[in-house]
């Protein structure tokens, strides 16, 4: 759960804090959901009636949470003040001792949890979390990988959640050898692969340079990583009270870049990575082209920089019309 208060001593003074249901997984999950692909939802809350109310909610945007685990005690929460992004130094992380957290490898019966399933993602946030959270995800990677699914991740680096002793170099790179599809930047996957970074790309200010950039970075995890066959990277630039958007797909044959969108002024950052990730693999699942798939993803992440709340409420038709606004 995101707790967001208005800050100031305002949610003190009105004893209100704003509640969204979110997670990185959850959050690709919901847009997947509102754009009529079928998705299943598998992690760890307590049995108990906020969870309960959690999981209804989500029934009713046609998620299904039959895989969910319950266990524990609490549900994992973290504060962000409103107004805010994730890498904002405002952000309190309050999930020790959840029911996610105190997951165990050995206890999930993961070719059950995957029977129906075609496709398992993850995101880096869930091995951040401790040593037993990583080696549960590792699990899940290899039965999806001997049940032949597509596998997808998203490179998202949270610095404030690697404090278990480990460096997400000695974790991810075992992890991401399972996948398929790659999404991050050229700085998370530095962070989380310890791919080459240049450091001085940003006094190039050329976008030309950061495109270059990205083909180095994905054909590098391309390579490192034989599996992987599509690489996406974002790249989110302020511009004044708004934003400057645009991405890059790399494949084998080559390189596709997104269009490019200008945000005036943007309402809610949190889950635009997540939404451009079920962008992905919403053209993936539907055999779009890659032109197609990069254009389609990028354009949801910057409608969702519209939008109050961890996930998307556009519509495919919204999106589209934001591409053909261009």
């Amino acid at each position: 759960m995101r707790m967001s208060p208005a800050l100031h001593g305002e949610w003190i003074k009105h004893a209100s804090v704003a509640v969204h249901i979110g997670g990185a997984e959850l959050n690709a999950a919901n847009a997947l959901a509102k754009w009529n692909v079928p998705v299943q939802y598998c992690s760890a809350a307590p049995d108990n009636y906020l969870a309960k109310e959690m999981m209804a909610a989500l029934e009713q945007k046609n998620i299904d949470t039959s895989p969910m685990i319950f266990s524990g005690s609490r549900i994992g929460t973290y504060y962000l003040p409103q107004g805010t992004d994730l890498k904002n130094t405002g952000v309190i992380y309050d999930r020790a001792h959840s029911s996610f957290g105190e997951l165990k490898p050995g206890t999930i019966d993961w070719n059950e949890k995957l029977k129906d399933a075609g496709w398992f993602h993850f995101s880096a946030i869930s091995p951040a979390l401790n040593e037993d959270a990583a080696a549960v995800c590792k699990e899940a990677l290899l039965a999806a990988a001997k049940k032949g699914l597509m596998i997808s991740a998203d490179l998202n680096y949270r610095a404030k959640l690697w404090q278990y002793g480990k460096q997400p170099v000695e974790i991810m790179p075992e992890l991401i050898a399972h996948c398929d599809l790659v999404m991050g930047n050229i700085w998370s996957a530095n962070s989380l692969l310890g791919i080459h970074l240049d450091e001085n790309i940003h006094a190039k200010k050329s976008k030309e340079a950061y495109m270059q950039h990205a083909s180095v970075t994905a054909n590098a995890i391309m390579n490192q990583y034989p599996k992987c066959t599509t690489v996406a990277n974002t790249f989110r630039f302020d511009a004044g009270d708004g934003i400057q958007y645009y991405a890059a797909l790399n494949d084998k044959a080559g390189q596709y870049i997104s269009k490019e969108f200008y945000l005036d002024k943007v309402i809610d950052k949190v889950g635009s990575g997540d939404c451009f990730m079920a962008g992905l693999i919403y053209g993936k699942y539907n055999k779009h082209t890659e032109q197609q798939i990069i254009d389609f993803a990028a354009a949801a992440a910057v409608g969702k920089m519209q939008e109050i709340g961890d996930a998307t409420n556009q519509s495919v038709e919204a999106v589209h019309k934001r591409l053909n606004e261009l």
